[in-house]
């Protein structure tokens, strides 16, 4: 593992005794029904978990959280409903595709529900919906038996969450720095900054680039086929860039980058090496997570920690990225990678190989609150994104808003996810018209999904 990863790494009962005093008492054979009212009014006798039943799913759409994300609310025969929320940027559709396969299912049955949703997933935000389901079955199930999310997990390994802050790109590395550390007088610990070659492609002599390509055919082409190479020039610039960052926030925060822009694996080499006097936590999606062995070529080939996952649907592709050395770190997207259970399980595997967990995260405080059950749940987590500082409403999306206190998220000890939509707030940011409205045209959505005969 290398030295930077390596530094970083290293209550409540599940079941409630309300019902004590009164069996006590009937025990000895003076119990009154006044004794017995008493005592259940501490059990939520509304949930009776082994009967419960899916009967709806609605979505309400909310706008510029930064991002565009849809929130689910899952309605249940006792009158519980759980929440989740398909990834920003994606469609709600990938969720309510899924309404007439779920109506019915018991949804404390998360494994076997997500079982029999998951084929409809895939990688990046085509997972959203699949992901919304699965953490709203966690919240009702939690909500059902009374317990946090993280119990449901095995408990916790801490009860606070350590966030890191994306902060938009300035075009001076001293500017750039003074942003980051007004990060850090607001207490966060860890920081993360875009740089790449949209700072310097005005700049002659920077890059080598197609003569004629535009900047929408280099983002929508991979990393290795657009053919942009960075000069040794443009090397030296972004080298001061981040030198300016530093000079203003010191050595001591951690200091993790994204964004390099879609060159070529031997311009990533030679970036990664000359980044290497900054100490940076880690280096994000160099290339596409899809060619591992390039991956590894750029790991293989600097000190920097080399980080990518966000758009990884599912354990298998962590564990073949894990296997063949490519990553020094992952950083699933929970609202991609298969929801909270399975991302616990991708952290849990590269735990066993010495390989540390980041989270990717850009959505409302409903997600938010299902990636700090998981990171409080798994072992080898570092950071947690908070992609919302600048968002002065975010927190009042939900009610209670999320406790975030000198950099780190609280880890709540409420029945579920800990948290309610807050309807004025939400209803004053939604995208489009529709809180939680009916959706009966996907009650009869049908299909014959089996994969096998």
């Amino acid at each position: 593992m290398k030295p930077v990863l390596e530094a970083l790494v290293g209550r409540r009962s599940f079941f409630k005794s309300a019902g004590m005093a009164a069996a006590g008492a009937g025990a000895l054979g003076f119990a009154t029904d006044t004794d017995a009212e008493a005592a259940l009014q501490n059990v939520n006798t509304r949930s009776k978990p082994s009967d419960l039943k899916i009967t709806d799913l609605r979505v309400a759409v909310v706008a510029d959280a930064p991002m565009t994300c849809p929130i689910i609310r899952i309605d249940t025969n006792q009158g519980l409903s759980g929440y989740g929320e398909v990834r920003d940027g994606a469609s709600k559709t990938y969720a309510l595709m899924l309404k007439n396969r779920l109506i019915g299912e018991n949804p404390c049955n998360v494994d076997k529900v997500f079982r029999k949703i998951k084929q409809f997933g895939f990688h990046a935000r085509q997972a959203g919906g699949v992901c919304a389901v699965e953490m709203a079955c966690w919240d009702l199930a939690g909500k059902a038996f009374g317990v946090p999310v993280y119990q449901m997990l095995g408990g916790q390994f801490r009860d606070r969450v350590r966030l890191y802050a994306d902060t938009t790109q300035e075009k001076d590395g001293v500017a750039q720095g003074r942003r980051l550390k007004e990060r850090m007088d607001r207490g966060i610990t860890y920081l993360k900054v875009d740089f790449g070659i949209e700072l310097i492609r005005d700049v002659p002599g920077a890059l080598s680039v197609p003569i004629g390509q535009t900047v929408r055919e280099r983002a929508l082409t991979m990393h290795p086929f657009t053919g942009v190479e960075i000069t040794d020039k443009g090397i030296a610039l972004l080298d001061e860039y981040v030198g300016g960052i530093r000079s203003i926030i010191g050595m001591e925060v951690p200091l993790s980058s994204d964004h390099f822009g879609h060159i070529g694996v031997n311009s990533c080499i030679k970036l990664a090496r000359a980044m290497e006097k900054w100490n940076l936590a880690w280096m994000e999606d160099l290339v596409p997570w899809q060619f591992g062995h390039l991956m590894k070529q750029i790991a293989d080939n600097t000190t920097v920690p080399i980080l990518t996952g966000e758009d990884i649907y599912l354990k298998e592709d962590f564990v073949k990225l894990i296997d063949m050395g490519a990553v020094d770190a992952i950083h699933p997207d929970l609202a991609s990678s298969g929801g909270i259970l399975e991302t616990k399980k991708i952290g849990d595997y590269a735990m066993e190989h010495g390989v540390p967990m980041a989270m990717h995260f850009a959505g409302t405080p409903i997600s938010f609150m299902a990636n700090v059950h998981c990171a409080a749940a798994t072992e080898n987590f570092i950071s947690l994104e908070h992609h919302s500082l600048d968002v002065p409403w975010w927190g009042d999306l939900v009610t209670p808003a999320p406790v975030i206190e000198k950099g780190f998220a609280l880890v709540p000890d409420r029945p579920g996810l800990g948290v309610e939509p807050n309807p004025e707030v939400v209803r004053a940011h939604l995208k489009e018209p529709g809180y939680f409205e009916p959706t009966p045209e996907w009650d009869k959505e049908r299909s014959w999904d089996r994969l096998w005969s």
